[in-house]
């Protein structure tokens, strides 16, 4: 995956898609696998914001009962099976425990029928996939004991049992977009990260293409295109302000946090914990009531998530007061109070903006339930399709729903959808224990089991390439050269241009937990040598990195100062 930009000045694509999240990933894959040339460009780093930040849960829709919307249930378990399969490396079963309590919807026999009903919904839910370990069990309900045994500490008053059934969880966000980007580059796709579209080229009411400044060189050219697909997310309005008549229509966005902390329970489950606290807050504007909070194990962590506030800010200023992660840190202790957590056992805090159906003038949140696609044809535009979303777990069928849209409208036939059926890079793995089998063997040099897990994970059968970067006996341990190789390998083949998209986003050593002095300079130390950094760059990079974990040392507000925040990625 190389950042050419001569080709992307020089060449007129079918489409060119604005933002590198899951959406403008899985749009441009879908795009080029069909046959039309495809561009895409990234302000910041792919995957750098929202799709970086979610709870890395892959949904198969049972929350969808309580509205008997069985379309949706079957559309995210098709998702769910899809993502297994043509990624089986990052996409795992993750069982999932919810307590019940007294006798109605949120009892033992609600759940029970819950239950069944979602086993029938997706009767073919492990439908082609041959490794029995990505296939997800029928649900089923355990008595209070069983439940308390599992989960000690939870409230004992009216628990009448506990309901499991399974999901599936994503090991690494980011590279399972950087696995869509990579599968499009083999086939042609010209990408390029930190390329910020400043202005659409225009001929009356026909999109021409797009004019793009690079902010490592601030040097700006243009890249003509027939149809433009903008996935910009949060920054959706930001772009479409962009054009000589910007819509009238304004998207609002919600800001959702969720929080990585020390591990809270000793097993594999993801839980379920109501948290009862009611409260308004002045300055947040929040009213929280028997949410359901969620707890996953991840990468030796908890995931927690997901609280909501509205957000009214541009995404580029996007922060967390400090008093917003603690009024967190309460819902959780008081749903659960042996957590006990404190701001030093936060690790990481996961922040996105994701697109809201309310006004902020009302204190609840809604999130939009419903994926978009906007045509501006039917306003007098042409050429430009704009895609908003809420769910990781759907991007790809939006992709093909997006493309069909964009095939309409360069009104040329494009081949079938083929990416429920093509491994993504990395991904063609048929039984992922003889891999990990295989992949330890291999390295069976580093004693450190949970590194070697992490980095077959992260890399799948492309980690062979990895391995070739490797210079045995260059750093203290065997492990540093591992993480050695990483570096060299995401610096040339995966288009990383700064520490932070190292530590973050490619090696994802910073993705639970803090790096430690000797990964963070082994990193540094690749990086300057290859790009050719000075010592004021180098320290500018890691000082960038190591202020993302600036929470876990509270400081008072100084004279004038309302409240501290947490600055956004």
């Amino acid at each position: 995956m190389q950042r050419n930009l001569e080709e992307l000045s020089n060449t007129k694509f079918d489409v060119l898609v604005i933002g590198g999240g899951i959406y403008g990933a899985c749009v441009a894959y879908e795009a080029i696998l069909r046959g039309l040339s495809v561009a895409l460009v990234e302000k910041q780093d792919f995957c750098g914001a929202t799709s970086a930040n979610s709870l890395k849960t892959i949904h198969g829709g049972l929350r969808y009962l309580q509205h008997a919307d069985f379309k949706r249930m079957r559309e995210s378990i098709y998702e769910r099976r899809t993502l297994m399969k043509i990624a089986p490396h990052l996409v795992h079963p993750l069982p999932v425990l919810v307590p019940t309590y007294g006798h109605g919807l949120k009892g033992i026999e609600a759940m029970t029928v819950a239950l069944k009903i979602n086993d029938w919904v997706s009767c073919d839910r492990n439908h082609g996939l041959p490794d029995p370990q990505q296939h997800i069990p029928a649900g089923r309900t355990i008595s209070a004991t069983e439940c308390l045994q599992t989960m000690p500490g939870i409230s004992a008053d009216g628990l009448t049992g506990g309901a499991i059934f399974h999901d599936a969880q994503v090991f690494n966000s980011e590279r399972l977009v950087l696995a869509y980007l990579q599968s499009a580059t083999q086939l042609g796709l010209q990408a390029a990260n930190y390329l910020k579209v400043t202005d659409f080229l225009q001929d009356g009411d026909t999109i021409l293409g797009a004019q793009v400044t690079d902010a490592l060189t601030q040097n700006t050219f243009d890249i003509q295109a027939k149809t433009i697909i903008n996935t910009s997310g949060p920054w959706i309005n930001e772009v479409l302000g962009l054009l000589d008549q910007p819509p009238s229509s304004h998207q609002p966005f919600a800001l959702a946090m969720n929080l990585v902390t020390r591990s809270l329970f000793d097993h594999d489950y993801a839980v379920g914990i109501y948290s009862k606290t009611d409260y308004t807050d002045e300055d947040a504007i929040l009213k929280r009531k028997n949410r359901l909070l969620f707890i996953a194990p991840w990468q030796g962590c908890s995931l927690v998530g997901t609280t909501y506030s509205h957000y009214s800010d541009t995404p580029d200023h996007l922060s967390i007061p400090q008093h917003e992660i603690q009024h967190f840190l309460d819902d959780i202790n008081h749903a659960y109070p042996l957590a006990n957590l404190t701001a030093q056992d936060v690790y990481w805090v996961h922040q996105g903006l994701l697109p809201s159906s309310h006004s902020p003038a009302t204190t609840h949140v809604q999130l939009t339930k419903h994926y978009h696609i906007q045509n501006y044809q039917e306003e007098g535009l042409n050429g430009l399709i704009s895609v908003t979303g809420v769910k990781y777990t759907t991007a790809r069928n939006v992709a093909i729903h997006a493309v069909d849209t964009a095939a309409a409208m360069l009104k040329r036939p494009v081949l079938p959808s083929q990416s429920a059926q093509q491994p993504l890079h990395g991904g063609a793995i048929d039984n992922l224990d003889d891999f990990l089998d295989q992949g330890h063997n291999q390295l069976s040099r580093i004693p450190d089991h949970p590194s070697v897990q992490n980095f077959l994970y992260n890399y799948g059968t492309a980690y062979s390439s990895v391995l070739k970067q490797v210079q045995h006996g260059q750093r203290a341990t065997p492990r540093l050269d591992l993480l050695q190789a990483q570096v060299t390998y995401a610096i040339e083949e995966e288009m990383a241009q700064t520490l932070s998209d190292v530590i973050f986003r490619r090696t994802g050593i910073g993705a639970a937990q803090k790096p430690t002095t000797a990964e963070l300079q082994t990193c540094a130390d690749i990086m300057s040598n290859t790009l050719l950094w000075n010592q004021s760059r180098v320290e500018q990079e890691i000082s960038e990195v190591t202020s993302r974990w600036s929470w876990s040392t509270p400081k008072p507000p100084s004279v004038g100062e309302k409240t501290a925040t947490i600055q956004g990625r």
